[in-house]
């Protein structure tokens, strides 16, 4: 190691490598972060703790709190355009999709079932009153699939979508995972999605961006989920004979 000046008022001139050491408590051949300085002329020793590792004087080396050797600052996590870019093509996919089915089962477009064919479904599944349940699964994949898409009420619109694909996957369960198989692997992948637009809310990009419970995701997010479960839980037990 090399020395260094230390040409600050009073020192005693220059500071040698072996008047410095790490701390090494457990005598184990492992370091600390915490360089000790022993400088002649000076009562006890200054310490500075530095998050990389680089001894820096944490009083300074001249006493007036800045430092001789130039220490990076780890700085904190902040939001950034990609995740708002990354968050928006979340919003389009799963919002596109989900007003797709909802479309289906509504007007039966793009050869689906319309309302009556969906509730036709549903009575086989052991769903009853199956119209209202059909028309309640349809209005929620189109309306909430096209908030999301905007970006408005999103956490509630995510939560809505999340609460139907619990029930699809509840339905599907005894066939497995697997897609091949007749299983829940696109639900759940869906249900993924639709937890995560939930937590993490829209992003900037979006008609959300400055109201309320886009400047408060976490306890936002939080409630919609216990909204969506009651919901996926209610809808089982009360329309589930």
């Amino acid at each position: 190691m090399s020395s260094y000046d230390d040409r600050s008022p009073g020192s005693t001139g220059r500071l040698r490598s072996s008047d410095y050491h790490y701390d090494d408590p457990d005598r184990d051949g492992t370091y600390s972060d915490t360089a000790v300085l022993d400088r002649d002329g000076r009562n006890g020793r200054d310490q500075d703790t530095d998050r990389y590792g680089v001894a820096g004087g944490a009083g300074g080396a001249d006493g007036t709190g800045s430092t001789s050797d130039t220490a990076v600052e780890r700085r904190p996590f902040a939001w950034n355009s990609g995740a708002d870019l990354g968050l928006l093509v979340m919003r389009l996919v799963v919002g596109a999709i989900f007003m797709a089915h909802g479309a289906q089962k509504v007007f039966g477009w793009f050869g689906g079932p319309g309302l009556d064919g969906f509730a036709e479904d549903l009575d086989g599944m052991g769903y009853s009153p199956a119209d209202v349940l059909a028309a309640l699964t349809g209005f929620t994949e189109l309306v909430g699939g096209a908030l999301v898409v905007l970006g408005l009420f999103t956490p509630l619109a995510a939560a809505g979508l999340l609460g139907v694909m619990v029930n699809v996957i509840w339905v599907k369960w005894p066939d497995g995972l697997f897609t091949a198989d007749g299983g829940y692997e696109l639900e759940l992948a869906l249900a993924a999605l639709a937890a995560g637009l939930v937590l993490a809310g829209p992003g900037r990009v979006a008609l959300d961006n400055g109201r309320v419970w886009f400047r408060h995701p976490v306890v936002t997010g939080w409630l919609c989920l216990l909204i969506a479960a009651g919901a996926a839980v209610g809808v089982r037990f009360l329309f589930h004979s």
